[in-house]
């Protein structure tokens, strides 16, 4: 069981919130795992509940280190704690149809010249839907005074962050609230077990490690949660090579983006932006309306694929971490196929960023203790080399002319 305040019932119960009922946590991975159906809306409500699990232990194990340090008392851990809630609950609010596979058909930030994010759009829901209800509600007006850039700096990551920086690494880290459910919540509606690890042992061991300079506090791991940790990064590995990167569903992730194309054509090209007079607009775009649209283009080949489940058919792949042979070969097999309606798709993956993002461990060290990286002493940590695979599919009315070409027929 779950509970929630008042006030995290009227964001649970809001338009931006509900529409999460509507948008499928992993895109077109049912195409393959027939149970995997279920949505964005059950997952926050997950990263709420394990973020909060995160957020007690560490309070609790490093209640002395919290006051000295860093000068919470009793009263702004409570406030910390609304504020890590509201943002683990609204984290995903900005995800499009179909979840990250929306992603290809984002406008383009002109500040940056890149495709806006997902955490962008959540920022703005925030911001211009839900910051009334936030700020103007009787248990924040009469007990915290949260702002709603208090919420939205937790997984944008702007200045506004302040003192939730500690904090942050349980809304936005290497082992934050977000993946910690999504693994376990995902491995269990697609029914493989390769996504399962020990979330009590890591809630057990999580505590605040110096950080690489040793001025102030990130959140990491006791020495003896170490293997709880390695579990995770594993799970994580697996989930990806095994689900995320199937050859099936990543097809599917194009053929989307260009149904996708084809549909927003009609609605200026691209997604609105999650500026403040687009983001309403944006809010509208869901999977029903999304899937009703593509339905209704079936002769687009892409719409029509997606309709039939008459996919492009993968005919040649690298191995997960391919050499420069494999790489040569992938060039010379393209070649051969060029002039066929063929995809490149590449499944690339690192699971783990070292150097000053890495996951601290706290070791007894004298009488005290000090703080290293993980990879100092995790061999399997070491081990997870970076995916890399190419894949070319073909047209399946093509396929038996690519595999002659291949020598396979």
């Amino acid at each position: 069981m779950i509970e929630f305040n008042p006030l995290e019932w009227e964001i649970i119960n809001s338009a931006p919130f509900q529409r999460l009922r509507r948008i499928k946590q992993l895109a077109w991975t049912d195409y393959v795992y027939p149970g995997a159906s279920h949505t964005r809306f059950e997952h926050s409500l997950g990263v709420c509940h394990t973020a909060t699990r995160l957020f007690e232990g560490i309070a609790t194990k490093d209640a002395d280190l919290l006051r000295t340090e860093h000068g919470f008392d009793e009263a702004g851990l409570k406030r910390q704690k609304q504020i890590i809630r509201l943002a683990a609950l609204t984290h995903d609010l900005g995800h499009g149809p179909l979840s990250h596979a929306a992603e290809e058909s984002f406008p383009v930030n002109e500040e940056t010249g890149k495709r806006f994010v997902h955490e962008q759009y959540s920022a703005a829901a925030v911001k211009y839907k839900l910051a009334d209800i936030i700020e103007n509600h009787p248990i924040n007006k009469n007990n915290y005074g949260i702002k709603f850039s208090d919420i939205s700096s937790m997984f944008e990551g702007s200045a506004d962050v302040g003192k939730s920086i500690v904090w942050k690494d349980i809304i936005a880290g290497q082992m934050d609230a977000d993946r910690m459910d999504y693994l376990l919540r995902d491995s269990y509606h697609t029914g493989v077990t390769y996504g399962r690890y020990d979330l009590d042992r890591v809630v057990n061991t999580v505590c605040l490690c110096d950080d690489e300079d040793g001025f102030g506090h990130v959140i990491g791991v006791e020495d003896d949660g170490i293997h709880a940790v390695e579990g995770l990064l594993i799970a994580r590995y697996m989930m990806f090579t095994q689900v995320y990167f199937h050859k099936t569903r990543v097809i599917y992730d194009h053929h989307y983006a260009e149904a996708a194309s084809h549909v927003l054509e009609k609605h200026g090209g691209t997604f609105p932006s999650p500026n403040e007079g687009e983001i309403e607009e944006y809010l509208k775009w869901d999977d029903w309306r999304m899937l009703s649209e593509i339905a209704s283009e079936s002769s687009n080949a892409s719409c029509s694929a997606i309709c039939s489940r008459d996919h492009h058919r993968l005919i040649f792949n690298t191995p997960e971490v391919p050499g420069l042979e494999d790489l040569e070969k992938f060039d010379e097999v393209k070649a051969k196929l060029d002039d066929l309606d063929i995809v490149i798709r590449d499944a690339k993956k690192s699971w783990y960023k070292f150097q000053r993002e890495e996951i601290r461990l706290r070791e007894p060290f004298g009488r005290g203790v000090r703080s290293v990286p993980l990879a100092t002493r995790s061999p399997v940590v070491n081990g997870l080399q970076t995916v890399n695979q190419r894949r070319i599919y073909v047209a399946q009315n093509e396929r038996a002319e690519a595999l002659h070409r291949l020598g396979a027929a």
